[in-house]
């Protein structure tokens, strides 16, 4: 009998838990039993719900679960302290956290290298503004002069109405950014190039004094919507700034006396310049006749949103003349009356480094075939023509033109094509001459017939050798072109990304709209392949 109680109390003591485990209850047998261990499955439990759900389980569970199976192999809780105390201690290992004097070790020159990709995506402010409170090395890269070399002022009222006391507030506004700009002009603007001047009324003329004293590499200017420009200020800064040959006047009410003034003092390095015309104006154009800027590039003469009727009588000879080395003439929205040739005019030199030519206009314009070729008779690297609105323009007129690599064509006729007779044929002439390299076309509005966009389309898919045309942008806004003629150039152009199909009445209906980017213009191909050839 005494033998059979001692092996029933080995076997209890064998089974028993060791010190220190807690002892298991009927929820952990049925949480092993739902979600074993590596079983890929956890439980999360409710008041009145218990869910099984595929996944990892928490990191507290699993924790536990550890804890559980730790402690049947580890000593009792005195043996574990005996231990501890007679093995030493190893030393703290230090906390890696993070440096806080990162930006410092940065090297001066990589952080204005990485601001100076910033200022040019996005101008220096309020980047550099925000950039120098970060640390010390920091802002002394901020403030570095190189970074300010493009900048752009406006008071903070500026664009409201100047009615009543909003005056008196727009001037107290300027006169504290003048006060603050007193100090950033020596200290940030000393290599400052291009500024930009917005919505200054009354104190143009000390912030122009202001630049010509602390900024002697500007090279650009532009007044916005300024007021109280005076001879005296422009004549300062072309003396202060030796390298400044832009002004931008537009929107500006500046003296015609003080443009000349200024023209005249910049003389031979005066390379751009933009304009609002104005009843003042002819004085400008008068000097440039006279040939007072003889290296000038950029000319641009527009009317902006207010349209001004009044004709301007510019005259190409003179101009030709005058501006020899001109690369960009621009006459927007004006009415131009070119004057005639006539039997006692002698042929002027031409514009031989012309590149760009803009005449356009949403009304009618005086621009003639004759009137165009004695612009552009010595013009062989003209690039962009941009004559829409020109509707005595006549394809054979263009064909005759010296140039052989035009690369955009703008001849869209917007709003007046129920008022005026339009051609109806001559097409094929300007894609004939130029389908090898033109990248943009623009016929919008014209009404050349379905035949003869066809045979004019058609010509940028017989391109030598294979290769394909540089065709990336067509307008066919309000013409006649057939469903087949689209689908041919597009297949040929497999660079086109701007197709305007808007009020084609020969296509289907639902395919009338504007396509932008290669993966519309090719659902348009299929659509146009897979729909009914019946226009709608």
């Amino acid at each position: 009998m005494a033998p059979r109680v001692a092996r029933r109390a080995r076997r209890r003591v064998r089974g028993a838990p060791p010190a220190g485990a807690r002892a298991r209850s009927a929820e952990d047998w049925w949480w092993d039993r739902l979600a074993p261990s590596g079983s890929e499955y956890h439980l999360l439990q409710s008041d009145s719900m218990l869910l099984v759900l595929p996944g990892p389980g928490p990191a507290r569970a699993r924790a536990h679960r550890r804890a559980a199976r730790r402690a049947q192999w580890l000593p009792p809780p005195g043996a574990r302290a005996a231990a501890s105390k007679a093995r030493p201690r190893p030393a703290p290992a230090p906390q890696q956290g993070p440096d806080p004097g990162w930006g410092d070790r940065i090297p001066l020159e990589i952080l204005l290298q990485i601001f100076g990709l910033l200022v040019a995506a996005d101008g220096p402010m309020p980047f550099l503004g925000r950039a120098a409170r970060v640390c010390r090395r920091w802002h002394e890269a901020a403030s570095h002069p190189a970074l300010w070399h493009t900048v752009t002022l406006s008071p903070p009222l500026a664009g409201r109405p100047t009615k009543g006391g909003a005056k008196a507030i727009g001037a107290k506004a300027e006169e504290k950014l003048l006060a603050s700009l007193e100090w950033l002009m020596p200290n940030r603007f000393s290599q400052l190039q291009k500024l930009t001047l917005i919505h200054w009324k009354s104190q143009v003329h000390p912030l122009l004094k202001l630049v010509s004293e602390s900024c002697p590499r500007l090279t650009f200017l532009k007044l916005s919507d300024c007021h109280g420009v005076t001879p005296d200020t422009l004549i300062m800064l072309a003396k202060a700034c030796p390298q400044l040959h832009s002004l931008d006047i537009q929107h500006s009410m500046v003296e015609s006396t003080a443009v000349v003034s200024f023209l005249e003092e910049v003389g031979p390095r005066m390379r751009k310049l933009w304009l609002t015309y104005s009843p003042q104006t002819t004085a400008i154009l008068g000097a440039l006749l006279g040939g007072c800027c003889p290296q000038l590039q950029v000319l641009e003469v527009s009317t902006g949103i207010s349209h001004n009727h009044t004709p301007l009588q510019l005259p190409v000879e003179a101009l030709q003349k005058g501006c020899p080395q001109l690369q960009v003439l621009r006459l927007l929205n004006l009415m131009w009356l070119p004057k005639p040739s006539g039997r006692a005019v002698t042929p002027g030199p031409g514009f031989p480094s012309l590149e760009e030519l803009c005449l356009a206009s949403p009304t009618c314009n005086f621009v003639s075939n004759e009137a165009l070729g004695r612009l552009l008779r010595s013009s062989p690297n003209l690039r962009l023509l941009d004559l829409r609105g020109c509707a005595r323009i006549t394809p054979a007129g263009l064909r005759d033109l010296p140039c052989q690599e035009l690369q955009q064509l703008h001849l869209g006729l917007y709003g007046m094509s129920d008022r005026l007779t339009l051609a109806k044929e001559g097409s094929p002439l300007l894609t004939q001459k130029w389908c090898y390299t033109l990248r943009e076309l623009d016929l919008s509005g014209q009404g050349f017939s379905e035949k003869d966009l066809e045979q004019a389309l058609a010509a940028f898919s017989g391109t030598a050798g294979g290769s394909h045309p540089a065709l990336c942008s067509l307008n066919l806004r309000g013409t006649r072109v057939t469903p087949s003629t689209v689908s041919s150039v597009i297949s040929s152009c497999p660079g086109l990304l701007y197709l305007n199909l808007e009020s084609c009445r020969c296509l289907p209906r639902g395919l009338k709209r504007a396509y932008r980017g290669p993966e519309e213009v090719q659902w348009c191909l299929e659509q146009l392949l897979t729909s009914s050839p019946s226009p709608s």
